[in-house]
């Protein structure tokens, strides 16, 4: 696949890069590249080869799923400027 200075051009305006005219014929040798690349990738037979998304096989590392009430509000509750059975106290706001 070959690509010609209309298709930088265009391919340029939807990237909203801004393209001289002088440079159009640079970017179009390196897009030729990229797309030559792509098409060498597609030559190579993958039939039976596993998706990763690692080149090193791990496994998250996950922490036991308990619920709890996190046995921090009297750490969340120290700042407060008033507080009352666990609970934030705060000014009555609708009359």
């Amino acid at each position: 696949m070959s690509v010609d200075i209309q298709t930088v051009r265009r391919v340029a305006r939807l990237a909203r890069i801004a393209v001289s005219d002088n440079d159009l014929e640079v970017m179009q040798g390196e897009l030729n590249a990229i797309l030559g690349f792509v098409e060498k990738l597609e030559e190579v037979d993958v039939t039976g080869v596993e998706t990763m998304t690692s080149v090193t096989p791990m496994e998250m590392r996950k922490r036991a799923d308990a619920v709890t009430d996190g046995n921090k509000v009297a750490d969340i509750l120290a700042n407060a400027p008033l507080s009352e059975d666990n609970f934030f106290v705060v000014p009555k706001v609708i009359e």
